[in-house]
């Protein structure tokens, strides 16, 4: 069965950090460009971050540049977002994504 599954996430105060983990099962992850996007109550869907088929090749949208670091583990079949100096704008449920499969989503809270 094809599926990502999510874990980490949770409450975390200001400033705090937290570490998504973007499970594969049923293929290979490290054939795909991953993407980690993320949706806040009342907006639109926005990707934060997708790293390439080459862990060199990164990209983050403006708001996360310098805060949030994307990698993959690829003897673990996983694929990770780092999230340091946490905002209260960083509220959101976090999916990962790859190859048009979706994870089930993780709620992130930032506040104190």
């Amino acid at each position: 069965q094809v599926q990502l599954v999510q874990s980490g996430g949770g409450l975390v105060q200001p400033g705090g950090s937290l570490r998504l983990s973007c499970a594969a099962s049923g293929f290979t992850l490290n054939n795909y460009v991953i993407g980690w996007f993320r949706q806040a109550p009342g907006k639109e869907r926005e990707g934060v971050s997708c790293i390439g088929r080459s862990a060199g090749s990164s990209y983050y949208t403006d708001s996360v540049k310098g805060r949030f670091t994307i990698s993959r583990d690829n003897a673990k079949n996983t694929a990770y977002l780092q999230m340091d100096s946490l905002k209260p704008e960083d509220t959101a449920v976090y999916y990962c994504m790859c190859r048009g499969e979706w994870g089930q989503g993780t709620q992130v809270t930032v506040s104190s």
